[in-house]
């Protein structure tokens, strides 16, 4: 009979096994999570009647895996309230809103006139060479021009990966953008077009905000983590470190801090740098691959206010910070404001992400300096005058992987390898997408390959 090992218990690891056990229930499953906290980066915390989410608020439901993978656990979703339609970027120290249709993007005041015209061109802008694996500044500035790329694309690479434009692969990290390219040869004109078919079907088309409302639970998302965790919980062993890998006599031996464990499968959903260790001794290549992915910094500041006392009601997402900004911040979320059930009645609580790829120091900084930092810019930006009556802050040293240029390669040279290695697997967001969409749709792929004997 099989016995699958999985080593990490993010929610890849949980879906994935949770996905597994559903499928071939007569199988013998084991997961090994080296911290006593299962769920990875989906981490509420609840304290002083405040509901701080470490990592993921969220996910959009215009992709049906996680909110499907919800509904068989008997969870209720949470959608988020109509001001977090409202979104804004930071323009020479100001918040000004961001266009989500194309009448407010003719009179948004985020771009000038020419900016605008520019954008509008991008219809007539000959395909570039597809071939090539851009960065999203160059392919930002080649289709949209460069005061778009600075003001609309350049803030969400910031708001989803918490990244640099300059080094992020717009193929591994916006794949549909690519496409949408090779398809229609613009932009503007795939819109459209999609559009234009959508409504001979009586359907909404595509707008130029994200698609999708972004929908939680009401106890945040440590809900989805707490009823994976309960389902599982025969099978989870946590506090367990895996020390080494050992392909012997057709089977692995994974040695652990605690026992050694013998499994015919495994499966690594833990970081790239964790599975680097876990690879060096015995899988010397899988090793120096998976120690190239570069994880930054983030230091995640929520701060709860009395509204009286913020002088006004928050209405909206939040807001991004463009680099050419030059701020010591990446952005907040104003929670609050996008769920229910995130503070006490008659308070605020702001989460604000520090650090990501442009500025790792400042994720690694002391909480003091941090508190003073955000407090600063959020005074300068949100007239944000009061001291905090509550403050919580979770670091991640390890924040969110980095697709930049070079990513699909390491993803074909990964594939190799392990192939070369029967019944190994790697599934986790360092590969095939880093939102949590990506992960569970992933992790039941691969739980349907590997119960069908992939």
């Amino acid at each position: 009979m099989a016995k699958v090992a999985v080593i990490g218990a993010g929610l890849s690891g949980l879906a994935f096994s949770w996905y597994l056990k559903k499928f071939r229930p007569d199988w013998e499953l084991i997961i090994l999570e080296k911290e006593l906290q299962p769920g990875g980066k989906a981490k509420t915390i609840y304290k002083d009647g405040f509901l701080c989410e470490a990592g993921v608020n969220g996910v959009l439901d215009n992709k049906p895996s996680t909110l499907s993978l919800a509904k068989q656990l008997g969870l209720k979703p949470l959608k988020s309230n109509d001001a977090s339609r409202k979104r804004f970027v930071v323009k020479d120290g100001k918040l000004v809103r961001m266009p989500d249709s194309g009448s407010a993007f003719l009179t948004s005041s985020l771009l000038s006139i020419k900016g605008r015209l520019r954008v509008i061109a991008e219809a007539f802008i000959p395909k570039g060479d597809l071939s090539k694996d851009e960065t999203l500044e160059e392919f930002a500035c080649r289709r949209l021009g460069e005061e778009a790329f600075k003001r609309l694309i350049d803030p969400m690479a910031t708001g989803i990966y918490a990244g640099d434009p300059s080094k992020l692969s717009l193929k591994s990290c916006f794949p549909r953008i690519h496409q949408l390219e090779k398809e229609y040869g613009s932009l503007i004109r795939a819109m459209l077009k999609m559009q234009l078919a959508a409504k001979k079907k009586g359907k909404k088309g595509p707008g130029a905000g994200p698609g999708g409302t972004l929908t939680s639970f009401d106890n945040g998302m440590s809900e989805l983590v707490d009823a994976l965790q309960k389902d599982l919980f025969n099978n989870l062993k946590v506090g367990y470190e895996v020390k080494e890998l050992i392909r012997d006599k057709g089977k692995w031996r994974i040695i652990t801090k605690n026992e050694e464990i013998e499994a015919t499968h495994v499966v690594i959903s833990c970081p790239a740098p964790q599975a680097s260790d876990i690879f060096k001794s015995h899988l010397p290549e899988l090793s120096e691959l998976s120690k190239t992915v570069y994880y930054p910094p983030i230091a995640v500041v929520s701060f709860g206010i009395q509204e009286k006392r913020l002088g006004k009601h928050l209405d909206g997402f939040g807001f991004l910070i463009p680099g050419p900004e030059k701020r010591r911040i990446l952005g907040s979320l104003w929670d609050s404001s996008i769920f229910k059930y995130r503070a006490p009645e008659g308070y605020a609580l702001i989460r604000t992400l520090v650090g990501g790829a442009r500025a790792p120091i400042l994720g690694l900084l002391p909480d003091d300096q941090l508190i003073k930092i955000v407090h600063e810019e959020l005074s300068d930006l949100m007239d944000f005058k009061p001291w905090p009556d509550f403050v919580h802050i979770s670091r991640w040293h390890e924040s969110i992987p980095q697709y930049n240029v070079g990513h699909l390669e390491f993803e074909r040279k990964l594939s190799w390898i392990t192939r070369g290695y029967k019944h190994l697997y790697i599934r986790a967001n360092w590969i095939g997408g880093v939102s949590l969409n990506d992960c569970v749709m992933n992790s039941q792929i691969l739980a349907e390959q590997v119960a069908k004997g992939y």
